[in-house]
């Protein structure tokens, strides 16, 4: 008797990408509140500006680029 596989459901890209653009940008606004507490009077949205300055236009290339800025400090 054959077993039927059962399929997992797809999921679209476009249902991926905006998982992943709301996973960086919870990890660009936490990085954000972590600097923000040490800078007091600097807006929030310069800091985040001030991070993400190098790759502006997309999420992933802002992502990718904090994250190897930060090895390279503290590597």
């Amino acid at each position: 008797m054959a077993v039927k596989q059962q399929q997992q459901p797809v999921t679209r890209i476009e249902d991926r990408i905006e998982e992943l653009r709301a996973e960086i940008d919870a990890i660009i606004d936490a990085r954000v509140a972590g600097i923000a507490s040490e800078s007091p009077g600097v807006p929030p949205g310069v800091i985040r500006n001030l991070l993400t300055a190098r790759a502006p236009s997309c999420r992933c290339a802002q992502y990718i680029e904090l994250c190897a800025r930060e090895t390279k400090t503290s590597g």
